[in-house]
């Protein structure tokens, strides 16, 4: 797919931080994007100034209902469906014992159920046009495991795994399904944590939100034979453990 104008995208998270970067890009390559979240004032602002091919809809990924209203809604202003970009994601801290069933539960239902509600209902729609990306951002937490996370983790190895089952599904219909895994990312979900983090990296430092961005445009735009497939951007961390050579 490499012509996106008079096509819709939905991001959903599109408000701020790595969404926010992901529509800027996405625009640019002749796109009608639908920023999808649901920070009111921060998605009207991001809207409001990437003009009048954008705009925004409040959208709780849990709630089918508004699921709905917000694909339909990208297709009235923008034209028949061509991507969507499943960005929306939380994280709630608690480990294995401390985190409570219903914090694992909400975790789940909208990083992972919340995602899935959009492929369920966007696949037909990408079926009708011929073809189509679904870019679901998932993390490291969906390639190796991270402790204190508990919820987090399996929400996103469930989400590159529904990535592969969709990919499956949907590939001979034109419809390409693939993951993107960022590791510690800028953003305003990551202002708390210490930089420090990063420092065991073979690049030693946070990811900048445009650098995500940058790789969904390449999956949506350029990376036409591959679907299925995982695309990672944490600056070495899941390469492998270093080595220390005697001299």
């Amino acid at each position: 797919m490499a012509d996106l104008h008079g096509r819709s995208v939905v991001v959903t998270g599109g408000a701020r931080g790595i969404g926010a970067a992901v529509a800027r890009t996405l625009v640019k390559e002749g796109a009608g994007v639908v920023i999808a979240d649901l920070l009111a004032r921060e998605g009207r602002e991001t809207a409001e100034a990437l003009g009048p091919q954008a705009v925004f809809r409040h959208l709780d990924v849990t709630d089918e209902h508004e699921w709905r209203r917000v694909l339909d809604d990208a297709e009235a202003v923008f034209g028949p469906l061509a991507v969507l970009v499943n960005n929306a994601g939380i994280v709630d801290f608690g480990g294995v014992e401390s985190e409570s069933p219903a914090q694992f539960r909400h975790v789940l239902n909208v990083n992972l159920v919340g995602a899935w509600l959009g492929m369920h209902l966007a696949a037909p729609r990408l079926r009708a046009a011929g073809d189509g990306v679904i870019v679901n951002v998932s993390s490291t937490a969906g390639l190796i495991g991270y402790s204190g996370i508990s919820g987090y983790v399996a929400s996103k190895w469930g989400l590159r795994g529904l990535t592969k089952a969709a990919a499956l599904e949907l590939g001979a219909a034109g419809v390409r399904v693939c993951s993107v895994h960022p590791g510690p990312i800028r953003t305003p979900m990551t202002a708390d944590m210490d930089p420090g983090i990063a420092a065991g990296q073979p690049l030693p430092r946070f990811g900048e939100p445009e650098e995500v961005a940058a790789m969904v445009g390449f999956v949506v735009t350029e990376a036409t034979f591959s679907t299925g497939s995982e695309f990672v951007l944490d600056g070495g961390a899941t390469a492998g453990a270093a080595l220390v050579v005697p001299s």
